[in-house]
């Protein structure tokens, strides 16, 4: 067969130099490792592979064959829009079409309204399945095994080049090559589709020959973490990065709690060559055992945490910290000026200020479903920042965009910016921290638009206050100009999601996810 595998990271053609070079450097580098298993599976399975990534370069159909048997398509719920016009294009050609995901494991029977099959949880056995035609179409369908084994870089490497090495050839300056050292998470946070996922280290033999094969055949070109919580079994994950020699071990980025980031451990990532760090705060008010603080909340948590950011930048020279701003336990003025006071402490933390968003499988979705609190007109092209896609318990949603507006244009002075170029010690990393600031703009002209509206549109208000179920023209419009051609091909009726309650988002366990043919 003929098999295509397409990773959506974006919706939108790059229409400036801003952009194309923001997408270049950045957006580019966001591809994920299961797409390109799918790909390597489906090679080592006998079939002819086509791998492309989107990200914004052009036309996405043109980056696959047109004769495909089989289209594997993957992307985040903000990108889905662009799967499911893809995927009607794909079977106006008899294509047969599969999706995999972030979104298909959150909004599944959403995804079965233009795909032939959904994947929930994927391996080499479940795609052989699939290759073999063994479901029936409009079926979602699910490994019940736990993964634990994934393609190495060396059988990875064809994808690798094609998705973040400069014009599929050799490594440039933003290129990472993904790994996973563990899946799943130790934590519970409500508003995570990983809180009921358990903690699996993977091999650390394959992890060892995975570092060993990059340094000797691409050094120092860095690597990218994509454990949901990296190292939570620390020493057992340092010892194989410590088994490479110093001299080329590869520069490494992840995503770790606080609560693992303490005492001497600090010196063996600095010695492993961790390069940057992102740590998930979320809140002053809650989720403080990921933070390690115990039960300290507000100012108390401001300060210890900033200490602890403190001692991690000593030995990690990039930092990056995320908040979730309009929890339930967020109310008045003080998330803001904590969170606020947070930045002043930390300038060389660059900040990134989450919505809330609910997304399926979650107890946070769970419960604002039950309670009426998503709007359910909303497309899923707005289920990232800077949209509101749910009413807020403490805020009225006005009240929030001039709060949030704070925490945006806050560390994003060029005081704060020099600041947090003159406390970053390595040029790369201040090269990567300007490049963000000026993509930084799109995003802000994206938020001044939405918040201009709830300011002189009463109807727009109306709607995000659940007074009203009408999508505001104004997002028609965003959809149209976001998705650019490819918005003809979903109808406005077709824009709005079925939501629909988690047991039948997902598989019963015990049950079979498709009937066999």
């Amino acid at each position: 067969m003929r098999v295509g595998v397409l990773e959506l990271l974006t919706t939108t053609r790059a229409s400036s130099l801003t952009q194309v070079m923001g997408h270049y450097l950045i957006t580019k580098q966001y591809t994920s490792i299961m797409p390109q298993a799918v790909a390597v599976w489906s090679r080592q399975l006998g079939h002819q592979v086509f791998y492309a990534t989107y990200y914004g370069q052009g036309d996405p159909k043109k980056l696959l064959p047109d004769d495909l048997d089989l289209v594997f398509i993957a992307c985040y719920t903000q990108t889905s829009p662009l799967a499911y016009a893809l995927a009607k294009l794909y079977r106006k050609e008899k294509t047969l079409t599969v999706f995999g995901g972030p979104h298909a494991k959150s909004f599944p029977q959403d995804c079965l309204r233009y795909f032939d099959l959904v994947v929930q949880q994927c391996d080499k056995a479940l795609v052989a399945d699939i290759l073999g035609g063994a479901f029936d179409l409009g079926s979602v369908v699910s490994s019940d095994r736990t993964l634990t084994d994934l393609p190495s870089v060396e059988e990875r490497m064809p994808e690798i080049k094609v998705s973040s090495f400069f014009r599929g050839k050799r490594p440039y300056i933003a290129t990472n090559i993904a790994l996973l050292a563990s899946v799943g998470c130790p934590y519970t946070c409500n508003f995570c589709t990983d809180w009921n996922n358990p903690y699996v280290v993977l091999s650390p033999d394959q992890l060892e020959e995975d570092l060993r094969y990059i340094s000797q055949n691409w050094p120092k070109v860095k690597v990218s973490f994509h454990d949901p919580n990296f190292a939570i079994k620390f020493d057992q994950t340092l010892d194989v990065l410590e088994k490479i020699p110093a001299d080329v071990r590869s520069p490494y980025i992840m995503e770790s709690s606080l609560s693992v980031l303490r005492g001497p451990r600090l010196q063996r990532l600095s010695d492993t060559n961790c390069i940057y760090v992102a740590p998930g705060i979320e809140s002053w008010s809650s989720y403080s055992n990921k933070a390690g603080v115990g039960t300290k909340t507000g100012s108390e948590k401001v300060r210890l945490v900033a200490e602890h950011i403190e001692a991690i930048h000593a030995h990690v020279p990039g930092m990056q910290v995320n908040f979730i701003f309009g929890l339930d336990v967020d109310e008045g003025d003080e998330p803001v000026e904590l969170t606020k006071e947070f930045m002043g402490l930390t300038p060389y933390a660059w900040p990134v200020v989450n919505i809330p968003i609910p997304f399926g499988g979650t107890p946070l979705y769970d419960e604002y479903l039950e309670k009426g609190r998503i709007l359910t007109s909303m497309p899923f092209m707005f289920y990232y920042f800077p949209y509101l896609v749910t009413t807020l318990k403490n805020y009225d949603p006005l009240t929030y965009y001039r709060k949030l507006k704070e925490l945006l244009v806050y560390p994003a002075t060029l005081k704060m910016m020099w600041r947090r170029l003159r406390t970053t010690p390595t040029w790369a990393m201040r090269f990567f921290y300007t490049s963000r600031y000026f993509r930084k703009g799109e995003q802000t002209r994206r938020f001044n638009r939405v918040l201009k509206m709830m300011e002189t549109d009463r109807q727009f208000r109306a709607f995000h206050e659940g007074e009203s179920t009408v999508l505001p023209e104004f997002y028609h419009q965003e959809f149209d100009r976001l998705l650019g051609p490819y918005a003809t091909l979903l109808s406005r009726e077709e824009r709005k999601p079925v939501l629909s309650p988690t047991d039948q988002l997902h598989p019963v366990e015990g049950i079979p996810t498709a009937s066999r043919k």
